[in-house]
């Protein structure tokens, strides 16, 4: 008999504080650890820039929506702000500001050249029609087009956006400068000068992070027991790439429920028959709930969905040895703790996920020099990077005595809050 399906939902428990607020106090800690300049965090624990726009869009129906869009640009003291953006009906101007700031962190513990920024619109694309989705789309690059650009802020996917998004954004924003910007957005077609592996960037990086974790635990991938939780574009590629190394799924869910097998599920129909939003547990009656596939026994968990999964509640009943977070903010605070306290290794998103935003990069590069790389050549460099990351972080946290959380955010907002002094800001 099946159990009862239910969607993925943030946890609530009295733990479950505003994501913001949780990054800033990470935040705050990190950069004590530093002994940065008074004033540091009052200027890095908020955005320099957050535009609020409002959207109408005729539906198809013939009734005007409007929508609420934002554009947070976090700091741009190292370069140009890159991010995201996001299409989902949970989008809030903290959580843009929130995830901008974590995209600084990200670029600072790969060492590209650029400050955080997010943006989103508060939307649920999978209600609309591909002609509602390109009005929107155009609208707001209109709405921000004062604020981005390949020299201010890159933009790029995020949840429930793709390449055929970005081309209409890229094509708007051209309209509106009056020159072909290939490079104000990343996460682009091939044929609009997108780059090899953007599409699947976050998962191979993802499995290369993995991989460097398992190592530390002495964790053979070759038969390592692996539950995924979110199957959209990185969960589906991290499942399959995973796969490929030969590591054993047994655990992957989507917003509908979750399946679980400890002998192995069959990725490659899972793979076949998965939707465009990553849905494929509704082909299947013995479903758990995404709750119940966090405790059940496994390597390695992947949380690749939404943030506040993992927490105080649940995070005593974990079994897995180690936890790679591929979502943004998937385990709280103190779950962190008492996982730490467990002996069980976390991977923080900022590390983790790093991927994208390495590709995103490559892509731009790319545009700018007008000479476009090989596949190889991109998951060569993307390896390499991603690799010295680890070991920068890892290290960092030993020398440091701290978790890898806390040491990813000391390696990350190193380099930006010594840009901030040079450049005289404090």
């Amino acid at each position: 008999m099946a159990l009862e399906v239910k969607n993925i939902k943030k946890q609530d428990t009295k733990e479950n504080i505003n994501v913001l607020e949780r990054t800033q106090q990470t935040i705050e800690i990190a950069l004590e650890k530093l002994r940065s300049k008074s004033g540091m965090y009052e200027l890095l624990k908020e955005p320099l820039r957050l535009m609020t726009v409002r959207i109408p869009v005729k539906m198809d129906n013939g009734e005007i929506k409007v929508f609420t869009g934002y554009r947070a640009q976090h700091n741009d003291a190292v370069g140009p702000t890159k991010g995201g953006i996001r299409f989902h009906p949970d989008v809030t101007e903290d959580e843009v500001k929130a995830l901008s700031l974590w995209m600084s962190i990200k670029c600072g513990i790969t060492n590209l050249p650029y400050g955080g920024g997010k943006g989103g619109i508060c939307c649920d694309p999978r209600k609309m029609s591909f002609r509602e989705l390109e009005i929107l789309s155009r609208g707001y690059v209109r709405a921000i087009s004062q604020i981005v650009g390949p020299t201010k802020d890159i933009p790029a996917p995020d949840v429930y956006t793709n390449s055929q998004i970005m081309a209409w954004m890229m094509d708007e924003y051209s309209h509106l400068r009056e020159f072909d910007s290939p490079s104000f957005i990343t996460g682009k077609p091939m044929a609009l000068g997108g780059s090899h592996g953007r599409e699947w960037s976050t998962g191979l990086g993802v499995t290369m992070i993995t991989k460097q974790a398992a190592k530390l635990k002495n964790i053979s991938m070759d038969g390592a027991k692996v539950i995924i939780q979110g199957f959209g574009n990185a969960g589906s590629f991290l499942a399959k790439f995973l796969h490929d190394s030969g590591a054993k799924i047994v655990g992957v869910s989507d917003a509908l429920g979750a399946l679980y097998d400890v002998n192995g599920l069959d990725v490659n129909y899972l793979l076949d028959n998965r939707d465009s939003f990553g849905s494929i547990t509704h082909l299947f009656t013995n479903r758990l709930t995404n709750g119940e596939l966090l405790l059940k026994e496994c390597d390695i968990l992947i949380p690749a969905a939404i943030e506040n999964q993992i927490t105080e509640e649940n995070a005593r009943d974990i079994k897995a040895k180690v936890i790679v977070e591929a979502a943004n903010g998937p385990t709280t605070l103190k779950a962190t703790q008492i996982l730490t306290k467990r002996n069980i290794l976390i991977v923080p998103d900022v590390l983790a996920s790093a991927g994208g935003v390495v590709v995103s990069y490559f892509e731009w590069v790319q545009n700018n020099q007008g000479y476009y790389w090989s596949e190889e050549e991109v998951s060569e460099k993307l390896e390499k990077i991603l690799t010295e990351a680890f070991v920068n972080v890892y290290q960092t946290s030993i020398e440091q005595k701290v978790d890898m959380r806390l040491s990813a955010y000391m390696v990350g907002l190193k380099r930006l809050s010594s840009a901030i002094e040079w450049r005289g800001w404090i």
